[in-house]
């Protein structure tokens, strides 16, 4: 994912992990969760590394961030001049048993939609059509759905939800 950083908390943070060699979690925003208390952050969001930046046209700072695994966050807590920071524990990954035939329409379509739009396929330097794990998670982050719902698949221990779910999108 590409991010510019503009605002001055995000500018902190960039910093701070770059000078540690660490990462950051980024998460969805639940829209009915109350701010105050930060449950306007859903809880399943992805562990991400910087992996480049650049100075962008307009003066701000471009960064290119990977995401490597799932975590679940909690005591979120809002610094003074506004970032967010809390706890983290990875998340299990999905159990993602499927067959070659079960997956093969979602293969299909990720490919059809990597080599129609380049902006997408260049996010990711080592595709990998033949993980059902990855096909699945690059179609989640694809989906027009909503927050709540790509929460639901994420929380759950199998991938199965989500593949009925893209079969029946398929048919």
């Amino acid at each position: 994912m590409s991010l510019r950083i503009f605002e001055p908390r995000y500018t902190r943070m960039v910093k701070e992990v770059c000078a540690q060699d660490a990462g950051f979690v980024v998460c969805m925003l639940n829209a009915e969760g109350d701010k105050k208390d930060n449950k306007h952050i859903f809880p399943v969001g992805t562990f991400a590394k910087i992996i480049d930046f650049e100075l962008l046209e307009d003066g701000l700072l471009g960064i290119k961030v990977a995401g490597l695994y799932n975590v679940e966050v909690r005591n979120i807590e809002t610094e003074p001049d506004g970032l967010r920071v809390g706890q983290y524990e990875k998340h299990d990954a999905w159990q993602c048993d499927v067959s070659p035939q079960q997956i093969t329409p979602m293969v299909e379509r990720l490919e059809e939609v990597f080599e129609r739009y380049s902006e997408i396929s260049s996010l990711y330097d080592n595709a990998q059509f033949d993980d059902p794990r990855w096909v699945l998670y690059r179609w989640l982050e694809l989906l027009p759905i909503d927050a709540k719902q790509k929460q639901y698949f994420l929380t759950q221990k199998d991938c199965k939800p989500l593949l009925n779910y893209l079969s029946a999108l398929m048919q």
